[in-house]
């Protein structure tokens, strides 16, 4: 319901905006197709791994590891794989959507998402590069304790 009122917003202020100055709605049109064109090879290259991630593990499958029974065990699988993934939080939300609708829990999906977008396994080293070892060290632990704080919490708060 929300969505159309979006766009039809959107689409208003372009006209708005294109009446008030031509020039620079389409320059701002051209520089919003070019960030789009940009965006899309990766957008759907996710999608595809979405797709295939749902494809060939079945609810019953993500349900027993990482869904509310999975318990503590889930919370760290999630939090393991979400440590070593790499992908932007534009696509992790609706991967996480698509998750928990296959049957994830939500405390096991709210570790998934907060180490995904805090914790760095992939760019530790170059963390550890700029802000040496110790540092990075402590800023991931922190990092997945803050995300087991975050998960059990959202899981007594929603479940």
């Amino acid at each position: 319901m929300l969505t159309p009122v979006i766009y039809s917003l959107a689409a208003l202020l372009t006209i708005i905006s294109f009446i008030k100055d031509k020039e620079k709605t389409i320059l701002a049109l051209k520089k919003a197709v070019r960030s789009f064109e940009k965006i899309l090879p990766q957008m759907l290259g996710i999608f595809v791994i979405i797709g295939i991630s749902l494809t060939v593990l079945t609810p019953e499958m993500i349900s027993s590891l990482i869904g509310e029974q999975s318990g503590y065990i889930g919370m760290l699988i999630a939090g393991a794989v979400g440590s070593i993934t790499l992908i932007p939080g534009f696509i992790a939300y609706p991967l996480v959507g698509a998750l928990v609708k296959s049957g994830a829990g939500i405390t096991q999906a709210t570790m998934f998402i907060s180490t995904l977008l805090m914790v760095g396994m992939v760019t530790l080293p170059l963390e550890i590069k700029y802000y040496g070892k110790k540092s990075a060290a402590v800023r991931n632990g922190l990092a997945f304790l803050f995300s087991i704080t975050t998960a059990l919490i959202m899981g007594a708060i929603l479940s």
